[in-house]
């Protein structure tokens, strides 16, 4: 059966109220047993005009697992405190 991931690039313009952020995101993870694969870290881009801030990805057992993640309550309320914290680029994709 396929696995659901949660690839995010975020830009944090505030890193103080960011912290908040990550509390709360770290409670839903948790809470829906994502696996967290990359969180912060080095980055290099080695091709494309991707400009990449920091990077996560997160496995789930299935692609309506991880959507149900990103739309539940918990993680709702990571990104309330988020708003206007960091830019998110975030996609939810199908994989092994």
């Amino acid at each position: 059966m396929p696995c659901g991931y949660i690839i995010a690039s975020v830009t944090v313009t505030n890193p103080e109220q960011y912290e908040e952020y990550k509390r709360w995101s770290t409670a839903a993870i948790q809470v829906h047993g994502a696996e967290v694969l990359v969180r912060g870290g080095r980055v290099e881009v080695l091709e494309g005009d991707w400009s990449p801030g920091r990077t996560v990805v997160l496995r789930f057992p299935s692609f309506e697992a991880a959507r149900a993640f990103h739309d539940s309550p918990e993680y709702r309320r990571a990104r309330e405190a988020r708003a206007g914290a960091a830019i998110m680029r975030m996609v939810c994709v199908e994989g092994i």
